[in-house]
């Protein structure tokens, strides 16, 4: 994403040097202090003269990003939709299968996609949800469903409880013949984790 920094956090008075990372649910700080700040309980943010300020709670911490701090702020004051994080396009053809968000649907209608049925081939998204690990033996059926250059979305709980872990996922993805490239938060309680077909394997299809 590019939003990662070495530089120096400034708060309750007192400075510290480390490394600043944006992800996608927090602004985390790390180095001889650790901060993390949930986006979610950004109250105000700015940058000014290279530094990016954050207010949050009762607290407003001071981060000397640099050159891209303006970038930083609007991303946190701007962050993108969640069917923009998943590469969701006006044209595209995309099949929801056992998604475990029904507002899903909407958001990507929403975005000019259509949403179409879950046997439908030549699709350039496939979002499937998966409770068990025995869901992920369907990963190579369903690859064979899109389009060359498309997309397989594994959203799968996320945290301590959950039932499927990423490295279960990778495995399944690979003896699919797939790559992983890209995970992002699908909701609170969800992962969403994407698989493509490899490129030198795209023209054979």
């Amino acid at each position: 994403m590019g939003y990662e920094a070495d530089c120096s956090l400034t708060i309750d008075g007192r400075r510290y040097r480390g490394v600043a990372r944006l992800e996608h649910m927090d602004l985390v700080f790390r180095g001889e202090t650790s901060l993390t700040i949930p986006l979610r309980d950004v109250a105000e943010v700015h940058a000014r003269s290279e530094s990016l300020f954050v207010t949050f709670g009762a607290k407003r911490a001071a981060l000397a990003i640099g050159i891209g701090a303006a970038k930083w702020a609007d991303r946190i004051g701007n962050p993108p939709s969640r069917v923009k994080k998943l590469g969701v396009k006006a044209g595209m053809r995309v099949a929801l299968i056992g998604v475990p968000d029904p507002g899903l649907q909407q958001e990507i209608q929403a975005a000019g996609a259509t949403i179409a049925a879950a046997a439908a081939a030549g699709l350039d998204a496939i979002f499937y949800g998966v409770r068990t690990a025995k869901d992920l033996a369907r990963l190579e059926t369903l690859s064979a469903r899109m389009q060359p250059a498309g997309a397989l979305w594994v959203i799968r709980g996320k945290g301590k409880g959950a039932v499927v872990s990423e490295a279960e996922s990778m495995a399944a993805g690979k003896r699919a013949g797939l790559v992983d490239v890209k995970v992002v938060s699908f909701s609170d309680t969800h992962s969403a984790e994407k698989y493509v077909i490899p490129v030198a394997r795209r023209a054979r299809r």
